[in-house]
């Protein structure tokens, strides 16, 4: 029997394969058949959800379906500290600065903004460290396929803020606290901290891609 990943991986792709036919679909009996899919895929993906609920989350998801991509900003103070914020949104959870790509901004502009919203600090960023398949790691599953972009960017200006609109407190955080910390898991894992310590350590690794 699948487990609750399973099926939520079962829900993303009958709603991209029925977004994909409804946007392509020459004639209504096709469409017909594709708005089903989309009500097979709805109910597959319930993991406790409400149908409503799930259904006006794609209801407006139009054209050939792609994955959604967050962004997260990674700053390293020496090669042993990172900067994590704690998400509001989360139970004040820790997290990498970040969130989901807007559209007018280009990666890097994402990151550099992001960073600036949520800790007061001024960046600029510097290189690609990850493109991850969130469906590939430990994160709690969502209805969105995600891939994450992970951002190198160094500090130019700027102050901690202590407090923002998305986040509750930030600091730079030693790689040993990583194990007691409560980590904001549908944002960053530790194992995926863990990892990126690497390129503090050795700057000239090759970027990490799923």
């Amino acid at each position: 029997m699948a487990n609750q990943t399973d099926w939520m991986g079962i829900a993303q792709r009958l709603l991209a394969l029925a977004q994909a036919g409804l946007a392509y679909t020459p004639n209504a009996c096709d469409a017909e058949r594709y708005e089903e899919v989309r009500a097979l895929g709805l109910m597959a993906g319930l993991s406790g959800e409400p149908v409503a609920q799930l259904h006006a989350l794609f209801a407006g998801e139009t054209g050939y379906p792609t994955p959604k991509v967050d962004i997260r900003a990674v700053l390293f103070r020496g090669t042993d500290e990172v900067l994590l914020v704690q998400e509001k949104m989360d139970g004040n959870r820790w997290s990498l600065p970040g969130g989901w790509a807007d559209v007018g901004y280009t990666p890097f502009e994402v990151a550099v903004k992001e960073v600036g919203e949520e800790t007061g600090l001024a960046t600029e960023a510097v290189r690609l460290l990850a493109l991850l398949d969130k469906r590939q790691h430990a994160h709690p599953p969502q209805p969105w396929y995600v891939y994450k972009a992970f951002v190198l960017c160094r500090v130019v200006g700027g102050e901690l803020q202590a407090d923002t609109t998305e986040t509750a407190g930030v600091r730079w955080v030693h790689r040993t606290e990583l194990p007691a910390l409560a980590l904001s898991t549908d944002r960053v894992t530790r194992a995926q901290l863990e990892r990126l310590f690497a390129f503090a350590h050795e700057p000239d690794l090759p970027t990490w891609c799923d």
